[in-house]
């Protein structure tokens, strides 16, 4: 279906090879506990998988959307908390890459490929779909901008080193008075509230952070003032995308489950596999993964190819349509096991719960389809 390179061949066979020995046999522990896996981010830095869209010249291995999608899509099918650590350290890094200065990048990313872990911070109480509804500011004084408002359920949050953070320099010009800053780990002002309490992704940290006179220096601002809601909208794009891989990676992950235990599973003296309730579920499962992984690679190419005109449109629908795909399959996939489906000791109930953070983060599903909706019908 997709024709890829040797080395990209050989960068995915390693992946597959991580997810297996390193990150499976965590992934349920790590739930359990709600502990953030810094072995994982080990794992990641020593096989240059932390940040893979990094230029070669920041430490990266330059790899494109399509790959990158691949990448999460193997993680995800073992543990969509460990996936969501490539998707959060991509979401931070790239509004720097694509807006910082030259010197902001030559600071930041190399660490970033190093272990150093990055987070996007612009949602908040009061504004999450309705993000024109932000209330922190960032004031101008001298060389530095003075940060005051509270974020939250930022991915990495506490643990990140690096933070691109979005504030109004000038809230009457609304969009257009949106900046983008990066926020230190450590800078004068930063405090951290509570890390959330959450049903599923629980071995990702979700933080409240907490900006009282936060001290920024202006070489620390991404792009000019003004034009930081460019830059989130071009972030949110790539984040809905790799939301959809991840969807799709543990849609995946859930139909190996459900397929290997009807196999197995002995019922009136045979396999329940051979039962044509377990086959029609198993064949739409199969079906809704499948429309879902070539969409996502659809919208991957396009990110690739450039094509900023159908991007949104695009990286909206796979979204939407990949997070409620596994969230469908991950539930048939308990249905399919049973008693055994619903018990922590078999995979799918997390990937159950995982699922259903996928239709909400980085967009819910609602604002996706309109999102879709305004690009059919626009001028």
């Amino acid at each position: 279906m997709i024709e890829l390179n040797h080395e990209q061949l050989m960068i995915l066979s390693t992946v597959k090879e991580i997810a297996q020995r390193e990150i499976k046999p965590r992934a349920a522990q790590i739930d359990s506990e709600q502990r953030f896996p810094w072995e994982t981010v080990r794992v990641f830095t020593e096989n240059g998988l932390l940040t893979p869209l990094l230029p070669e010249e920041y430490g990266g291995i330059n790899a494109d959307y399509l790959l990158f999608c691949m990448i999460i899509e193997e993680i995800a099918k073992v543990c969509a908390s460990s996936a969501l650590i490539l998707i959060a350290q991509a979401d931070g890094m790239l509004p720097i890459l694509c807006g910082g200065s030259d010197g902001l990048k030559d600071r930041v990313l190399p660490g970033l490929a190093k272990g150093r872990l990055a987070a996007f911070a612009a949602t908040e109480p009061d504004a999450g779909s309705d993000i024109l509804s932000m209330r922190t500011r960032a004031i101008l004084k001298e060389d530095s901008y003075v940060i005051n408002g509270r974020k939250c359920f930022i991915t990495n949050g506490s643990v990140a080193d690096v933070i691109s953070l979005y504030a109004y320099t000038d809230p009457e010009k609304r969009a257009k008075g949106i900046s983008a800053f990066v926020v230190e780990k450590g800078s004068k002002g930063l405090a951290y509230g509570k890390n959330e309490n959450k049903m599923g992704m629980r071995g990702s940290i979700n933080s409240e952070l907490i900006l009282e006179d936060c001290v920024v220096p202006v070489g620390n601002r991404i792009g000019k003032e003004g034009e930081g809601i460019g830059n989130m909208m071009a972030a949110l794009d790539t984040s809905r995308l790799f939301a959809a891989a991840q969807a799709v990676g543990l849609a995946q992950g859930a139909i190996d489950e459900a397929v290997r235990y009807a196999k197995q599973r002995v019922q009136f003296g045979r396999p329940i596999s051979e039962n044509q309730a377990i086959q029609f579920m198993a064949a739409d499962m199969v079906a809704l993964t499948e429309s879902a992984r070539l969409l996502t690679y659809h919208a991957a190419r396009l990110m690739d190819q450039k094509k900023r005109s159908l991007v949104s449109k695009y990286c909206a629908m796979a979204k939407f349509t990949a997070s409620d795909a596994a969230m469908r399959v991950t539930t048939d996939a308990v249905q399919v096991m049973g008693g055994y489906g619903y018990m922590k000791d078999y995979p799918v109930e997390r990937m159950m719960r995982d699922a259903k953070l996928i239709q909400i983060y980085t967009g819910t599903n609602q604002i996706m389809r309109m999102v879709t909706a305004r690009e059919i019908f626009k001028d």
